[in-house]
């Protein structure tokens, strides 16, 4: 399907609700027949679950009619590291074979994925990591330690990155590999956060063997697959466009709603601003969201998606803080007494804004910090000078470590 109108889309969506009534199936057979005619990713190839277009506009369409038909799945809670993150490398790097067996499973959540990059000597320089491949025939065989792997534990393929000449410089001696997380060697750990939950984990690989076939790349070259990972990211993490007036902005305006009349005048009257200029602000940001959706292209972003991811995770904090203050010392008091559990995936819509404001201090952390992000916008989209690099073009394992 090369041309297709909005028109055309739209019927599609209502069609596929039609035929497929999403409250008297499951999400997996909802979702499966979503991919099936080409809804999920309309920007993907047909057969791969898209119609083969130009643009990711006609994406919010889909998402438009589906949500007022009431469908609740959510690509950030069914599987955000996979169809975030991992569909695009899939599409870019995998083979055919790859592409038939990897997508559909993804999109409809049957089988999570994670990224396997930072490390607990790396910090925020992921070219700097220290995990080691070495190859074995037509495998390789895998040491190391990843850390802070959201939803690790019930994830079935992992996005790995790992050294495997460490006589290049950093960002030349890396491979991007695709690992399944039930191979043998695999340890999984969770870390538990202020949130009393463990969506974050550490994982130990112990002599983890991995078919050369699922090399994604080059050999050597995967710092190419693992920006590609990042900026998709970025993208996704912030560059969401969800209905005016939902999300966090949603829930400060609710709290907002319940508490005004508790507070006495001279607060009420600040709060008020508070509230009207975070609104006015995040509406701005979903508009710029919805711009760059509409004017998107097919394949992978460049470092333009850094503008929302930052600006969507600075706004989200602002947002809970001020629900925080609105609660008074109520919001001091979090009612899940810090259970410590597993996540089954990432809490969707309708948290409290207790748990928010706790889950949001990561937002400016966790898809790369804002300060990496201000980094990236600095010298790659104003080219201003970039940060002193006293390790480029110096033998990874030549460079001076703890």
């Amino acid at each position: 399907m090369t041309e297709v109108t909005e028109a055309e889309v739209r019927e599609m969506a209502r069609q596929l609700v039609a035929d497929v009534p999403p409250d008297q199936v499951d999400q997996f057979e909802f979702r499966g027949a979503q991919f099936d005619r080409g809804l999920a990713l309309v920007q993907f190839p047909e057969g791969l679950g898209g119609l083969g277009l130009s643009s990711r506009r006609l994406q919010t369409v889909v998402d438009g009619e589906l949500r007022a038909a009431g469908v609740t799945y959510h690509d950030l809670n069914i599987n955000p590291i996979g169809i975030g993150m991992g569909a695009p490398v899939v599409l870019t790097y995998a083979s055919d074979e790859q592409k038939q067996r990897l997508l559909r499973p993804m999109y409809t959540g049957e089988e999570v994925w994670c990224q396997m990059f930072s490390e607990p000597g790396a910090g925020s320089d992921v070219a700097g990591l220290s995990s080691r491949a070495v190859r074995d025939g037509d495998e390789w065989i895998v040491n190391g330690q990843k850390v802070w792997t959201t939803l690790a534990h019930v994830s079935r393929w992992g996005m790995l990155v790992a050294r495997t000449d460490p006589d290049q410089p950093k960002h030349k001696g890396l491979t991007y590999f695709l690992l399944d997380m039930e191979s043998e060697g695999v340890e999984v750990r969770p870390l538990h956060q202020i949130t009393g939950e463990a969506e974050f984990n550490e994982i130990f690989l112990t002599d983890v063997r991995i078919p050369h076939d699922r090399v994604f790349g080059e050999v050597g070259n995967g710092w190419a697959a693992a920006v590609t990972t990042l900026m998709n990211e970025r993208v996704a993490l912030g560059g969401g466009v969800p209905k005016k007036g939902s999300g966090p902005i949603g829930d400060l305006v609710n709290l907002w709603g319940e508490t005004r009349d508790s507070l006495d005048p001279v607060t009420r009257t600040v709060m008020r601003d508070r509230v009207t200029d975070l609104w006015s602000q995040a509406e701005a940001l979903r508009l710029t969201n919805w711009r760059a959706r509409e004017t998107s292209k097919s394949g992978n972003p460049g470092p333009e998606g850094s503008v929302t991811k930052m600006m969507s995770a600075e706004m989200n904090q602002r947002i809970y803080e001020t629900c925080m203050d609105l609660l008074g010392a109520d919001g001091m008091v979090y009612e899940a007494g810090y259970e410590r559990k597993r996540p089954t995936g990432l809490r969707g819509p309708g948290i409290h804004p207790r748990y928010a404001f706790l889950r949001s201090r990561a937002n400016t952390i966790e898809g790369g910090t804002s300060e990496v992000m201000r980094n990236i916008l600095g010298e790659r989209i104003l080219g201003l000078p970039g940060d002193v690099r006293v390790d480029k073009e110096i033998a990874w394992a030549d460079v001076p470590r703890n």
